[in-house]
């Protein structure tokens, strides 16, 4: 990264602390979200191996998909939006002010600050104390309010199929899990502005590992193995979809846990608070609301392709006899999604989302308290440079990665998933699925930043804006396409929605700050461009040279992922070095030298 794309040319340049902080902070949640990703991938692995892609693991997969719904609206989307910037800034004028903010690394001198006094009843700490307790609130309001729906549902239509009342059970058990969620999301926000991010990075950690437990430990009790008899292989993955919603639920206390030590070093304290509908609380809400309707728009396009997936797919009928038609105003007209849509759409999706929570998502998250200290400031100059970082390191990473993925696709998927419960023809499913969904990386790696820059500044009408317009365009572009490509064709309307969101936010991004500066990251984007052809060009080179592993056995798979990677990875980076993308030294600093800002 040059040193002419970091600061404008009438402002001082940024410290270095500030300037070049959320790298550093960057690369430990990726290390912790790296280890939690690999986790995940074990967890879907043995998911698939003994739940498979049927009717069981889509229901759960469905029901699962809700809370976490929930989590990225509330915990980490709306609320959280719009209550970092208002709580970096407090903190940040407290600490200016002489206030000691407890676990701050920036206390005054003790010269200027001989007496160090507590935050008064309208300070930053009690402001998060008053934001936790609000947030509760509607979480709980919203819990009891989705369990009276579900079982209201329910009661309404006897006659439902067994693969949706399955959902509507598992849903309900797992539905408190909103509240558990959303909390520990929101309050990893807390520790995130005091620059504690390692054990919200490492929170997911324990419910990766209680999935992987709670599924291994009980296929072995209930002797749940492949080549057992169908119909006793679903009602045991039934009853082991059950122990797992309920251990989801212990998980998520476990996850509130994790973050008490670092609450209670930030001077965090849990206790009632009756007068809550403070000002700086009212102004939140008032942020909140675009936000949590952007938010909700973009759930609400997650949740839509869930239901579809679920309302177009062939199953068996409440009498047992399959039901692959549906008619539509008097037309006959075929489901275009085959039975296990759901799951294996799940397991298409993670596989993308992989690098995304790796690096982007844990830049975009180590950047945001940065940005929102400085977007309100007079000079913009180091709140533009900062995001310039950010849109070029996001981009060095999520640009190949868009192209990697689709190139180990095949053997990656046939390496992790085919086998025990989930077949080649689901696999051969799941791996169409990817080659869509990897166009999307750099897309959805670019608006986390993007989205949080407006976030910063206060602006939460645009993002919602560009919330709508992407489901729109998602839902006019996947719909017809289902019936061409069936599944796949959910992945090609994220890939194509995305896509342009993300060229739009940057224009228009752009101009509301009166120019990023975007041209002096131009020239390297170009070499990163080049750089990836160099890499996929490289990478189709092994594939048709002597010696390249070909077969259809597990070990031919694990050879063929290794030698991609490893050529693919060498030659990018060589490509950068050659080329002289500094992003490559910001990144990965030489010993004894500090990056430069």
């Amino acid at each position: 990264m040059s040193t002419e794309s970091i600061t404008e040319p009438d402002a001082a340049p940024a410290p270095q602390s500030e300037g070049k902080s959320f790298v550093r902070h960057a690369k430990l949640i990726g290390s912790l979200t790296l280890v939690s990703r690999i986790i995940g991938l074990a967890r879907e692995v043995v998911a698939g191996h003994y739940l498979g892609t049927g009717l069981v693991a889509s229901a759960f997969t469905v029901a699962f998909t809700i809370p976490n719904l929930f989590r990225k609206l509330f915990g980490e989307g709306a609320l959280s939006a719009a209550f970092i910037p208002l709580y970096a800034q407090a903190v940040k004028a407290e600490e200016g002010s002489g206030f000691r903010v407890p676990g701050s690394k920036q206390e005054r001198p003790a010269s200027l600050n001989p007496e160090p006094r507590t935050l008064n009843r309208t300070s930053a700490s009690d402001f998060a104390v008053a934001s936790v307790n609000l947030l509760c609130l509607i979480l709980l309001g919203l819990t009891i309010l989705g369990e009276f729906s579900l079982f209201l549902w329910a009661r309404l239509d006897p006659g439902m199929r067994p693969d949706r009342l399955l959902t509507f059970r598992l849903t309900a058990i797992m539905l408190p899990y909103v509240l558990l969620i959303c909390g520990t999301a929101f309050l990893g926000a807390i520790l995130q502005v005091h620059r504690r991010f390692a054990a919200p990075a490492a929170a997911p950690i324990l419910l990766n590992v209680c999935h992987i437990v709670v599924v291994f430990v009980g296929a072995r009790i209930l002797h749940l193995r492949h080549g057992t008899d169908p119909a006793l292989v679903v009602g045991l993955q039934t009853r082991l979809a059950y122990w797992l919603a309920v251990f989801v639920l212990v998980a998520g206390v476990l996850q509130l846990c994790v973050l008490l030590p670092g609450l209670r070093a930030v001077g965090f304290r849990f206790r009632p608070v009756l007068h809550f509908w403070t000002p700086t609380v009212r102004k939140m809400l008032r942020l909140t609301l675009p936000v949590a309707l952007g938010a909700g728009v973009l759930q609400l396009s997650v949740l839509l392709d869930k239901a579809l997936s679920v309302a177009l797919m062939a199953g068996p009928g409440r009498d047992g006899k399959w039901i692959d038609h549906f008619t539509f105003f008097g037309h006959v007209v075929r489901y275009p999604m085959e039975l296990g849509a759901p799951a294996r759409l799940n397991v298409a999706q993670f596989l993308y989302q992989f690098p995304l929570g790796v690096f982007a998502i844990a830049l975009a998250t180590a950047i945001f308290p940065g940005l929102s200290a400085d977007a309100l400031d007079h000079d913009k100059g180091r709140f533009k440079g900062v995001l310039r970082d950010g849109i070029e390191a996001t981009l060095w990473e999520s640009i190949p990665a868009s192209l990697g993925l689709i190139l180990v696709r095949v053997p990656a998927v046939r390496l992790l998933f085919l086998h025990g419960q989930i077949g080649p023809h689901d696999a051969d499913l799941i791996s169409q699925s990817v080659l869509y969904y990897s166009g999307a990386i750099w897309a959805f790696s670019l608006l986390q930043i993007l989205n949080r820059a407006y976030y910063a500044m206060h602006d939460t009408l645009t993002p919602l804006l560009m919330s709508v317009l992407n489901i729109m365009l998602n839902l006019v572009i996947e719909i017809p396409l289902l019936w061409w490509l069936g599944e796949a064709g959910m992945a090609v309307g994220t890939l194509a929605s995305f896509a342009i969101q993300a060229v739009l936010t940057v224009w228009l991004l752009d101009r509301r700050v009166g120019g990023l500066g975007l041209g002096r990251i131009a020239v390297p984007v170009v070499k990163m461009c080049f750089a990836t052809a160099v890499m996929g060009g490289a990478c189709i080179v092994v594939q048709h040279a002597p010696g390249y592993p070909h077969g259809a056995t597990r070990l031919t798979w694990l050879l063929q992922v290794i030698v991609l990677m490893t050529v693919g990875a060498a030659t990018y980076f060589a490509a950068c070095a050659v080329l002289g993308v500094q992003t490559l030294q910001q990144l990965f600093p030489r010993p004894g030298r500090k990056p430069g800002v």
